[in-house]
Parts: structure tokens; sequence; C-alpha cells
């Protein structure tokens, strides 16, 4: 979320360039569902820039927002981290991956057959109401779902990455409940740096062999 349509926009689509980069440096095919997830995020804030225009509300856009935001990252993440693991150390990721399938599911469900999802503009941020029951143990689980497997990686960078978005996840919660501003784009954007350089990290180049003449 940012503070404006102005500012989804445009961090939305740098947010997706990077994506787009990611994607294009993957050489292993289990790298590309975190690869990808730059191009998610920058997704997500180009759908919030359409409810910042429409002043907020329920509609199609505000429906999309949450579906990204809810159950797709819930299980997006931890199987982006499971499958680029390597084999040896996957069996690590199961609670994460099996908590975000079912947190996944039930947030599913509750946005498929619950009350409309409803937008409303508080002062320089968005605020959304989901109607969810069981709050807290979604919560709970959708950050052992999404931080927690980042957290259990076995790459230094997915790590630091977990706890970048563990400590941007407080932060912008902060700031939103004073409606001062949403800064969750910056962390987005951050996180997105963090990811190019996962994936430069993963294909090194090879070193130049001496040619003798």
């Amino acid at each position: 979320m940012c503070w404006s349509a102005t500012a989804d926009l445009v961090a939305g689509t740098a947010i997706a360039a990077v994506g787009v980069a990611c994607l294009a440096g993957v050489r292993r095919p289990g790298d590309a569902p975190l690869a990808a997830l730059p191009l998610l995020l920058g997704a997500h804030q180009i759908v919030e820039s359409v409810v910042w225009r429409a002043g907020g509300g329920t509609g199609p856009a505000t429906l999309a927002w949450a579906v990204i935001a809810l159950p797709l990252l819930a299980l997006w993440v931890p199987l982006g981290v499971l499958t680029a693991a390597p084999p040896a150390h996957r069996g690590r990721l199961a609670v994460p991956v099996a908590v975000g399938a079912l947190t996944a599911a039930v947030l599913a469900h509750r946005l498929a057959g619950g009350r409309p999802v409803t937008a409303e503009v508080r002062g320089h941020t968005l605020g959304y109401v989901l109607h969810l029951p069981y709050a807290s143990p979604l919560i709970a689980g959708y950050l052992l779902a999404t931080v927690g497997a980042l957290l259990l990686a076995r790459d230094r960078l997915l790590r630091l990455l977990g706890v970048l978005t563990g400590v941007g996840a407080v932060v912008c919660v902060l700031l939103w409940r004073t409606e001062f501003v949403s800064t969750w784009c910056a962390f987005a954007a951050v996180a997105s740096l963090v990811l190019f350089a996962w994936v430069r990290g993963r294909n090194p180049r090879a070193p130049r062999q001496l040619t003798r003449a």
C-alpha cells in the first residue's frame, strides 16, 4: 500500500519491472516462483491505484487486492521458498507450506462466500474491511507461512528478506493505525531488490578461461 494513487502506480510499475528482470535472470525452474514475486507485488500496487481512484468502496479492484494480499501470498511465498530450496533442506519447510495452504484455503473461502471486502480512504492510507472470523489465528498462520518460511530458508538473502518483511509489517501496521501514511510500497520495493540480488547470486557468471596463443 502507498499513500496515493500516483504513488501506488509509480511504485507498482517500478517493482513489476524488477520482477521482469528477476524472471529474465532465472536459470533454475524452481527459482521462478520467488523470482516472480516482485511482479506480483508490483501488480498488487497497480491494482490498489485503481482502488484509490475509485475512492475505495467495493468492486473488482478491491476484491483483487484482497485476493493477492491474503490467500495468494499466503501460499505463494512458502511454496516459492520450498521449490527454490535444495531437496535435502525441504523437510524443514513442510510446516510453513502446510500452514500457508490451510490459511489460504480459509481466506479464499471467506472472500468467496462472505461479505464483500470494502476499502476506506483514511487520511493518507487505505483501510480494508475484511470481516474475517478468528482474525488472530489467521494472522498468526499468515505470518508463519510467509515470514516463517523465509526465516527457515537456507539462503542468507532469503533469511534477510524474512527479517525485513517481519520488521516492515510491524512498522507499516503502526503507521497505518495512526492513519498518517502507508509505507508498505517502500518495503515491497526493498524486498524486490533483495530478490533481484538473490536471483543474480544464484546465477554467478562463469569465470573466463584464459586461452593460450
